[in-house]
């Protein structure tokens, strides 16, 4: 019966630290327990998916960021350029830069030439035509129509760009100042063409560069 009671006690003494202990032998270390070495993977399983999302969302802006183009950038700069100029001088043309400066780019024209004219015609739409809906181009002598502001920027473009081939011979391959010629020649309004390039470099310069925002970052 002791001997019984003696074989008891000592497998408890084995089996119970071999659950709950960690056990260190010479030539190995950290020979640890099923359950230590559950737990700690567990801790290490939880600190790896808490790593991964704090790296998730800097990837996630910076895949953001890069959807804009450079030449997004870039009409972003003339647009807000062409509106800054329309509201410093109070012009109900104010709002349709992104519209003037696209179809401008589209046209292959000077991003500045069609808010240009527009301000020479009508100060910006203050003056727009009486007898003709949204011109304030002058266009067709304000004798053309047009639905909607947008249709007459497009218009205008089209024309000036020399991609409509009813007029392209006028403005086809021509410079800043042999469009304007054309628009509205020096015999029937001296200096026009000049007048007109002095409001565009009022406006801006004709390479405009986006200011990007960068921060210093230092590593000591």
């Amino acid at each position: 019966m002791k001997n019984n009671n003696l074989i008891r006690f000592v497998q408890s003494l084995v089996i119970l630290p071999v659950m709950t202990m960690s056990l260190s032998i010479p030539g190995i270390q950290n020979l640890e327990t099923p359950q230590s070495v559950l737990a700690k993977q567990v801790n290490i399983e939880a600190s790896g998916l808490v790593a991964i999302n704090q790296a998730i969302a800097p990837v996630a802006d910076v895949s953001a960021n890069s959807q804009v183009t450079p030449k997004e950038q870039m009409l972003k700069v003339e647009a807000e350029a062409i509106d800054s100029y329309f509201d410093e001088h109070d012009m109900p043309l104010k709002g349709t830069g992104m519209t003037m400066a696209t179809i401008a780019d589209q046209n292959g024209l000077d991003w500045r030439l069609l808010p240009a004219i527009a301000v020479r015609e009508s100060t910006g739409g203050k003056s727009a035509c009486t007898k003709a809906t949204h011109n304030f181009f002058g266009w067709g002598s304000c004798k053309v129509s047009f639905k909607s502001d947008e249709e007459a920027i497009e218009t205008v473009a089209k024309n000036l760009g020399g991609n409509n081939p009813s007029t392209a011979k006028h403005y086809d391959n021509k410079t800043v100042k042999g469009i304007l010629h054309e628009y509205n020649p020096p015999s029937i309004v001296p200096r026009y063409a000049e007048q007109v390039m002095a409001i565009m470099n009022t406006i801006g310069d004709v390479d405009m560069t986006p200011t990007v925002a960068t921060t210093a970052t230092s590593n000591t």
